[in-house]
């Protein structure tokens, strides 16, 4: 085997390495005890697994009220936007008019730009509005930040569907709308799970507009919940751990399912049945 061929694979592992460590650091400590936690050498295997830390942090304040905000503004902003996306990201590919790209520019200005930038108008809106403490502003915010990609993603797996297939499925009778649903639309599941997944990612992580938005502890979401892990003592590290293991575990598992889906669906609808 040559040095070319050597060399990629070795910065591959290396960057492998790097990006996986800290996860398994994070799930490794929180089976740690405390004397694995605080010793002055590290401990690499947990030297007698506990589950002490995750009963610490499932019996936090407001836990089950906290996973069920999390859950209900993530899914419900992430199918808003992929509901409007992919009319949108179909409208986009397929049809023809006046400022098109201008709508395409806007989108893509919109996903550059900072949020941080318009958190005082959002709060001075919701405010206004008397909608603070709520999980509809923090759904709306949600749905809006990942709509951007959302749409220039689904709108470049639309365009790479060919015409023909739907010409074809128009000939045999279908409408537009049949020929969307039947042929297009099976056809997306890649760019479906790829965006689902980003957007899940993106409103589940959100932290500085809840932490603006909603100060009542039952209005709030998990990332709140992870910064709240101290005693008289200092951090509770063990806890925190487990508290951001059980945080990632809903991602790392909707990314193993959708890895599947994506890939299976790569021909659904490809041949008329």
């Amino acid at each position: 085997m040559t040095w070319a061929a050597v060399w990629p694979n070795a910065t591959a592992l290396v960057l492998f390495a790097g990006f996986v460590f800290p996860v398994y650091w994070m799930f490794s400590t929180a089976f740690k005890p405390n004397s694995d936690i605080v010793s002055e050498s590290p401990v690499w295997f947990p030297s007698r697994p506990t589950l002490e830390h995750f009963a610490t942090a499932v019996q936090a304040d407001n836990f089950l009220t906290l996973v069920r905000n999390s859950v209900t503004v993530t899914l419900l902003a992430v199918g808003f936007a992929l509901l409007i996306a992919l009319f949108a990201a179909f409208a986009l590919a397929r049809m023809r008019f006046a400022g098109r790209r201008s709508i395409i520019l806007t989108f893509m200005v919109a996903q550059m730009a900072p949020w941080e930038v318009m958190v005082i108008a959002i709060y001075m809106t919701v405010r206004d509005a008397g909608m603070l403490d709520s999980l509809v502003p923090l759904t709306l915010f949600y749905t809006v930040m990942v709509l951007p990609l959302t749409v220039l993603t689904l709108r470049g797996y639309v365009a790479a569907v060919p015409k023909e297939l739907e010409e074809s499925a128009m000939v045999d009778g279908c409408g537009r709308v049949q020929a969307f649903r039947r042929v297009i639309f099976p056809l997306l599941a890649p760019g479906l799970m790829a965006t689902s997944l980003f957007g899940f990612i993106t409103a589940w992580n959100e932290f500085p507009m809840v932490l603006i938005l909603n100060k009542d502890a039952q209005a709030q979401t998990l990332p709140l919940w992870l910064s709240g892990f101290q005693t008289a003592f200092g951090d509770d590290w063990g806890a925190t751990m487990a508290a951001a293991s059980l945080f990632a575990l809903p991602i790392l598992l909707l990314f193993l399912y959708l890895q599947r889906k994506a890939v299976s669906g790569l021909t659904a609808g490809a041949v008329k049945g």
